[in-house]
């Protein structure tokens, strides 16, 4: 029974002490937080017209709570370049860590399917939220003119708090990750 126990602990430890190479040029393993009370993952997508759409917003997201929480973007589509993710970090002025997961083993670990989708996990990498950033759109075309929720800052001060992230967790909307079911 001890060795079950020990192995399911060390398979587990296996399956989320994965690393994803960076623009900067180290590795970093996405589900780190640190000393930090949570890891935010935005999957983004250069080739997505909505991910533009929020880069703004997760760049002041990322300025207004990097003191407390780990920010990476995570470009997991199978196309991606080096060089394209640079320059999409250099345009969209991102102020995250930028990974890249070409074999998209950590967006099928997560189950994100969607560019933007925003991650949400605790340091023992369990996720405490996953969905949309605010509801910019509502749907894979039908923009707002502005977004009057604030999905991820509302489960980001709830996490911070100590308090359960607001339910629901509305499904991101806009890209689909290429090469994923």
């Amino acid at each position: 029974m001890r060795y079950l126990l020990f192995a399911s602990l060390l398979l587990t430890s296996i399956a989320t002490a994965l690393e994803l190479p960076a623009t900067d040029g180290k590795t970093y393993d996405p589900a780190a937080a640190g000393y930090k009370k949570a890891v935010v993952l935005f999957f983004v997508s250069p080739f997505c017209s909505t991910t533009k759409s929020f880069m703004k917003e997760i760049n002041q997201i990322t300025a207004d709570y990097d003191d407390r929480v780990v920010f990476h973007l995570i470009h997991s589509d199978p196309e991606i370049t080096l060089e394209v993710a640079m320059e999409h970090a250099i345009l969209s002025e991102v102020k995250a860590t930028v990974l890249i997961d070409k074999a998209q083993t950590f967006a099928k670990q997560l189950k994100a399917k969607i560019t933007p989708e925003a991650i949400v996990l605790s340091p023992k990498a369990e996720t405490l939220y996953q969905g949309r950033i605010n509801d910019l759109y509502l749907g894979p075309t039908k923009r707002q003119r502005a977004a009057t929720t604030q999905d991820l800052r509302d489960a980001l001060d709830a996490i911070l708090s100590g308090k359960p992230v607001p339910a629901p967790q509305h499904e991101a909307q806009g890209c689909k990750i290429s090469g994923l079911n």
